[in-house]
């Protein structure tokens, strides 16, 4: 089968959701199949510098298409990237038809698939990933629209785990039977525990390194674990822990002003970008990790963590929930709970008992259940039931342009 897989972000850019696609076509060609990828970027120092850029590398095995962002970077003209999308895959069929289009993000992306889909005549389903869910489409009307457009007229909608429908439902009342659960999935051959690792044991007990990796971005709770690490070294200055903060985002500048702020120059350090290829060496430098974020739709951070051999202190929010539970697999708190978030740090970095228990449990789980062959079979599984089907054209793309605060941070969706 021919599959063009229309990405929003790709590496180089610091996000999950490139890890995932990079996983994905590598089992797809695995699997047999054809793909074309058509990838946007940003080009810009703007975007760069906040979720990496440039065009997209070589995947083996995949013909990578770039398409630079040039609506997005000014003035934040989505419309403009869409149409260039869509002639992009309009181009490409007609070099060598395809037989599906898949798109990772409800909108641009999404919205892209269903217009090409439209013009084509081929079948389309599309990834709700990431902002889709949490934010996309209760910012404005025309994005609104846009979304309700693909909730409604994909050929499939595949979503990483029923909280995260849950939540799509509320904000977008999209029935939950429209959606294929597929959740997140890990190189569980690349991440593994370091060597001789032994299950919630501490290099250096006294000064218990903990380990931020991901996008540095208040959405995913970066700074209330800054004020977390505050509250530990005022209150139990005897046991402070280390802080390693891997990675770059829209924050990175407020987390170091931060950190100054709270005197906390002696215990958090900052270690910027990391390449995908040196990220297990990431992991294996803490001795738990910790992902206070506000959502997910499926976090790659955290199922990285677990094949790892990492104990995890997160929240029980959307897209968490569905892989960690509460004092089985991960110690989970509220939100934005600070004082709870210490007190979980604490507990963890106190308590080597459960530290084995939490970290045996999770390296276990996502072993049998999060490997990346038996996920891309599902998805694989899908294509099979779209193929042949027509699109639903019965929606309309006419929709009128309004303020929003992701055309004055485009940069932010």
């Amino acid at each position: 089968m021919h599959i063009c897989f229309i990405s929003r972000r790709f590496f180089p850019t610091i996000s999950g959701m490139s890890v995932y696609a990079a996983n994905l076509l590598r089992e797809l060609v695995r699997l047999g199949h054809d793909v074309t990828m058509v990838s946007q970027y940003r080009g810009d120092e703007l975007g760069t510098r906040v979720y990496g850029g440039g065009p997209p590398p070589v995947v083996p095995g995949v013909r990578v298409i770039g398409l630079e962002a040039l609506g997005e970077q000014n003035g934040g003209d989505f419309e403009r990237d869409i149409a260039t999308m869509v002639q992009t895959v309009v181009a490409e069929h007609r070099r060598q038809p395809f037989d599906m289009l898949h798109a990772q993000y409800g909108y641009p992306t999404g919205l892209a698939a269903l217009e090409a889909s439209k013009m084509l005549d081929l079948p389309n389903l599309v990834s709700i990933q990431g902002g889709d869910g949490h934010w996309v489409g209760t910012c404005c009307a025309t994005h609104k629209a846009a979304m309700l457009a693909v909730l409604n007229h994909a050929g499939a909608l595949l979503i990483g785990s029923r909280s995260f429908a849950e939540e799509v439902q509320h904000n977008h009342g999209t029935p939950l039977e429209r959606f294929t659960i597929v959740p997140g999935a890990v190189e569980v051959e690349r991440f593994r525990p370091r060597p001789g690792w032994q299950a919630g044991a501490l290099r250096e007990p006294s000064r218990p390194a903990l380990l931020y990796h991901g996008r540095v971005d208040r959405r995913k709770g970066v700074l209330d674990l800054l004020e977390a690490m505050a509250l530990l070294k005022q209150q139990r200055p005897a046991s402070m822990p280390r802080l390693i903060i891997s990675g770059i985002g829209p924050d990175s500048d407020a987390a170091r002003e931060r950190t100054t702020a709270l005197s906390l120059h002696d215990d958090v350090v900052f270690t910027g970008y990391a390449d995908y290829n040196q990220v297990p060496q990431v992991y294996h430098q803490g001795d738990l990790f910790v992902s206070p974020t506000y959502a997910e739709g499926f976090s790659n951070t955290i199922l990285e963590a677990m094949a790892s051999g990492l104990p995890i202190v997160s929240t029980a929010t959307v897209g968490v929930v569905d892989c960690l539970r509460h004092d089985e697999n991960g110690l989970l708190v509220p939100p934005g709970d600070v004082h709870a978030l210490a007190e979980a740090l604490h507990t963890m970095c106190n308590n080597g008992p459960l530290r084995t228990r939490l970290a045996r449990q999770a390296f276990t789980e996502v072993q049998e259940q999060y490997a990346w062959p038996t996920i891309a079979r599902q998805i694989a599984g899908v294509y099979e039931q779209l193929r042949g089907t027509r699109p639903d054209t019965n929606w309309n793309a006419n929709f009128p342009v309004t303020p929003c605060r992701f055309r004055a941070e485009p940069h932010l969706l």
